[in-house]
Formats: C-alpha cells, sequence, structure tokens
C-alpha cells in the first residue's frame, strides 16, 4: 500500500526548481549564442587561434625580405 499525498512544500519546490531550470537553459542558450555569433563573424581562421592573446610565433608571418 503506497501513501501518494504530497505536502503543498512539494509544490512551491517543484516551481522553484522549474524556475531554476528555466534560468539555466536560458543562460546556456546565450552564451551558446554568443559563442557561435562570435565564430562566424571571424574572417580568418588564424583570427580565432590568436585570440587567446598569446603570441605564437608560427602564426606571426615572416616579412617580406626586398632585393
Amino acid at each position: 500500500m503506497v501513501i501518494r499525498v504530497e505536502h503543498e512544500l512539494h509544490e512551491r519546490r517543484k516551481g522553484r526548481n522549474t524556475g531554476v531550470g528555466l534560468l539555466l537553459v536560458g543562460f546556456i542558450a546565450i552564451v551558446f549564442g554568443l559563442t557561435v555569433v562570435k565564430v562566424l563573424q571571424l574572417d580568418d581562421i588564424r583570427e580565432f587561434e590568436t585570440f587567446d592573446h598569446v603570441v605564437r610565433p608560427q602564426l606571426v608571418p615572416e616579412p617580406e625580405v626586398t632585393q
């Protein structure tokens, strides 16, 4: 015999959990959207690779030597 009486406290928690879940999904959607927009605005992949503000010698173009 199972007793299925829910207390009023369970309803309040369910409402709060739903609200927190929706806020979390909204935050994830905003971060994902900003990431997609940022990546799509890049014209050259080297811009994406150098975005971490660290100098990598293999990505710095060598100056042209004129003779």
